[in-house]
């Protein structure tokens, strides 16, 4: 039996260390100036004693507080990430073993800086068969534990942070709140953004435990698929469902920089004031960025309306989600 879906609420958590542009001045050739010039960023926090699956748990914790619900409650639990504990076992995992979810299962989604329109988009098709009836999906990274603080194009775009929601089927046609989706991947761009690439397991041996690469983007050619490709997916989905612009009370796309968001505006020819931006002083912080923003606007005032989520990044994948909150 079909359900109507419910997004019940958000949470976000940032680590305590705050990072600024003058801090990252200090040892990298770059300025508070340039910094904010190029990006628009001027603070972001860095996880110095976290992993993504303690940040996670932050917001985990918080949601089911405001729900009222017990860990026990849930049944599924998504994250979103590209920076996970480990490989394996999944951050999800170690999440529902950390709140005592006894009667969750529990995966990861690695679609970048649209994780968060995925994992959304996974744990509704769950929950409408009608055999689960919660969710917790959460985005999560700790950016900077991938750095190249060498690399000034990159490292002074990237914060840490997680934002979530616990969402829920509902017998109500009122209560729903997934409106359309569009979802793509162009793989043929994967080298455009990468990070977190190991040796290839045919190739380990005892002399050679596998590392890592640091995050690297050609920067130019993001913004380009950003501000061109991007609009046209967000057009789109608001045409195929006879939407226009006017119609939208809130645009919450991925927190790239100041500079994509503020073009994205421009592209579809609506005032930066509906747009969240809380790069400003949280940075970058990859699939995070989209539920950390709104639940900021909904912690600041924002009443709820017609929200179109956007995600884009690594993959490349992109996504919109457009919902009622």
């Amino acid at each position: 039996m079909n359900k109507y879906i419910k997004i019940k609420n958000m949470a976000h958590f940032v680590p305590e260390r705050l990072v600024t542009n003058d801090e990252l001045a200090s040892f990298m050739p770059t300025s508070d100036e340039w910094i904010v010039a190029h990006t628009g960023i001027k603070t972001r926090h860095y996880a110095i004693n976290e992993n993504t699956s303690d940040l996670s748990t932050k917001v985990a914790n918080e949601l089911l507080r405001k729900s009222g619900y017990k860990a026990s409650d849930i049944d599924l639990i998504i994250v979103s990430t590209i920076s996970p504990d480990a490989l394996t076992p999944s951050t999800a995992a170690i999440v529902q073993g950390n709140i005592k979810a006894t009667n969750a299962f529990a995966f990861d989604i690695s679609a970048a800086c649209a994780g968060f329109i995925f994992a959304m988009s996974t744990a509704e098709k769950f929950l409408r068969t009608g055999q689960y009836q919660r969710a917790i999906v959460i985005s999560a990274e700790v950016n900077s534990k991938m750095m190249d603080f060498k690399d000034r194009t990159s490292a002074v775009f990237f914060g840490d942070g997680a934002g979530g929601a616990l969402i829920e089927a509902s017998n109500d046609s009122t209560d729903e709140s997934f409106i359309a989706e569009k979802i793509e991947t162009n793989g043929l761009k994967k080298e455009v953004i990468h990070s977190g690439r190991i040796t290839p397991l045919s190739d380990i041996n005892g002399d050679n435990y596998p590392t890592m690469d640091a995050f690297f983007q050609e920067g130019r050619d993001v913004f380009e698929f950003a501000t061109t490709v991007v609009p046209v997916q967000m057009k789109q989905i608001l045409a195929d469902n006879n939407l226009q612009t006017s119609d939208i009370d809130f645009v919450v796309c991925h927190q790239a920089n100041l500079r994509i968001i503020e073009k994205i505006a421009e592209e579809l020819e609506m005032p930066i004031e509906k747009f969240a931006t809380s790069v400003t002083h949280h940075g970058n912080t990859s699939s995070a960025g989209i539920p950390m923003a709104l639940n900021e606007a909904l912690e600041q005032g924002f009443t709820g309306g017609t929200v179109l989520l956007t995600g884009f990044g690594a993959g490349l994948a992109y996504g919109s989600l457009l919902i009622k909150i």
